[in-house]
């Protein structure tokens, strides 16, 4: 498979994940009343809308990024993983009451060590993985800014 036609395929796909996570966010947003935490629901239907509508972006942007396919690849995957952690992570806070790293969102609230622990290795991983994405997609975007029509 050319990296073109990779990158067409992934543009489809993020566009499709994107509606996917926005119509996630809407659900949880339907339901923020009855979470432990229902500010951290809150923070979770937001997640899942603006991670849902970076991917739909990402998608329609991404045959302007110009890169070999193993970091087109690798891309791909970061982004899906950074937006559906984001979104989940904040969920598993509202959930059970969790996210003593999200201290505005959790008004201080903490959960037991299992529950922090997983929204702390949600938080780190995600922040890792979109610092990636975002910087390798620059290197992209720059790439291929000298488009022949």
């Amino acid at each position: 498979m050319s990296t073109s036609e990779l990158s067409f395929r992934q543009s489809d796909r993020l566009v499709f994940l994107g509606i996917f996570l926005v119509t996630l966010g809407l659900v949880v947003g339907l339901i923020i009343p009855f979470f432990a935490n229902p500010r951290m629901g809150l923070s979770s239907h937001l997640e899942g809308i603006m991670n849902g509508i970076f991917l739909v972006i990402l998608g329609l942007i991404w045959p302007r990024v110009k890169l070999s396919k193993k970091w087109m690849t690798l891309t791909f995957w970061l982004a899906v993983y950074g937006s559906f952690a984001n979104w989940f992570g904040v969920l598993l806070a509202a959930i059970f009451n969790a996210g003593g790293q999200l201290t505005v969102a959790a008004q201080g609230k903490k959960g037991s060590d299992l529950a922090e622990l997983s929204v702390n290795f949600f938080l780190v991983t995600l922040t890792l993985a979109m610092l990636l994405v975002c910087t390798v997609l620059l290197v992209g975007l720059w790439h291929g800014r000298h488009r022949s029509f």
